[in-house]
């Protein structure tokens, strides 16, 4: 449920569920196409007719390591001056990284944090008043949910003492050893958008009162927003089994990634009410009144966490792919296959954020046990694309 005074179902944790992959290993599932019902949204753009497309090829290279040294990285939040707040996973930590020369600080730790299986401290969003509010929303796993709270950032006191006491602004989100999705990300209306897992229990992602499996959109107070499908909602879209990527384009559409079973790993465009097809599809499967997505990989090539739209491209971080994935578009159609970068490299790739001047920060996601053990080096990257 929400904080106090505001009305919610409270969705019941899951533990694992047999043949489902973890974030690890990245297992996808089909889809179906079409026939979604569509609300009015007032962030998604129509692609302008005169808006060129992203060429067919790209590149990518790693210009620099920012920062090592940090325990599980896992969200990533630019701050207004240039340096990035870092969540720490397993050890519930806050991180703050000097973008140029890569000093680290512990800003804080967030009570109430029960990291386990691939839940912990993940995602981190500052709002778009952040200069004046001083603001860090979190996401991340307690004992008995995943939940969503803000806290107060003052860098003015002690090193590992920056941070206010938590205010949960939503809480009953599913948890599990798996799916706990996990990323949060403010959108072009200043809403709060959360991307969530279904817990392992896949029924849950088709039930419009679970908050699992879901994309949410909600205020910077957690209350639900004008605009979406269900009024006294915070449910934006369902179907989903583990989300743990948000974007926008240039055009303000909303791009998800998602973690599959067994067959496909997808890119999603995100429409109002659409149903993306989990647990009955996976992968594009044409039937309506599912949507399909507009990119697919087998699990091995990819396993999705973050990704990010800079230069008329998604970027996508891969995990089991080990490797970063450009998606070229006109609007949202993509005008080539998808290209992949940085392959084996740096071992697994957790969240990828655009930077200011076009390029991209990157995290890699190998001391987790899970990962080639000559990688157990988590570091942030610094990227120059085109």
């Amino acid at each position: 449920m929400r904080r106090p005074g505001v009305t919610a179902v409270l969705a019941a944790a899951a533990l694992f569920a047999a043949g489902c992959s973890s974030d690890s290993d990245g297992r996808p599932f089909e889809r179906r196409t079409s026939g979604s019902p569509r609300a009015s949204s007032p962030h998604s753009g129509s692609p302008s007719p005169t808006r060129p497309a992203a060429p067919e090829r790209g590149s990518a290279k790693v210009v620099r390591t920012v920062a090592t040294g940090i325990e599980s990285p896992w969200g990533l939040a630019p701050l207004p001056e240039g340096d990035l707040l870092v969540s720490s996973r397993d050890s519930g930590k806050i991180f703050r990284v000097a973008a140029d020369s890569g000093k680290t600080t512990e800003v804080g730790s967030v009570p109430g944090v029960s990291p386990g299986g691939e839940g912990g401290l993940l995602g981190l969003a500052v709002p778009p008043d952040f200069a004046t509010s001083r603001m860090v929303y979190a996401y991340f796993t307690t004992a008995s949910d995943n939940r969503v709270a803000r806290m107060l950032y003052d860098p003015e006191r002690p090193a590992g003492d920056q941070l206010g006491a938590p205010d949960t602004i939503f809480r009953g989100i599913p948890k599990g050893t798996v799916h706990n999705g996990g990323r949060i990300a403010f959108g072009p209306d200043k809403m709060l958008y959360v991307g969530t897992g279904e817990g392992g229990d896949r029924g849950l992602a088709q039930d419009k009162k679970s908050f699992g499996g879901k994309i949410l959109r909600m205020t910077p107070d957690g209350e639900p927003v004008h605009g979406n499908p269900d009024a006294d909602s915070v449910v934006y879209s369902y179907g989903h089994r583990n989300v743990q990527g948000l974007a926008w384009d240039r055009d303000k559409r909303l791009w998800a990634s998602e973690f599959g079973q067994d067959t496909w790993d997808e890119l999603n465009v995100i429409e109002p009410n659409g149903n993306y097809g989990w647990p009955e599809a996976e992968g594009k499967a044409g039937e309506d009144g599912l949507v399909d997505p507009v990119e697919q990989w087998k699990p091995a090539e990819a396993s999705p966490s973050g990704i990010a739209y800079a230069k008329g491209s998604i970027w996508m971080a891969g995990l089991r792919g080990e490797r970063l994935w450009r998606v070229p578009l006109r609007g949202k159609e993509p005008v080539a296959e998808p290209q992949s970068f940085l392959e084996g490299k740096y071992g697994r790739l957790r969240t990828v954020v655009a930077t200011d001047d076009g390029g991209l920060w990157l995290t890699t996601s190998n001391t987790d046990g899970r990962g080639d053990p000559d990688k157990q080096d988590d570091r942030i990257l610094r990227v120059e694309i085109s």
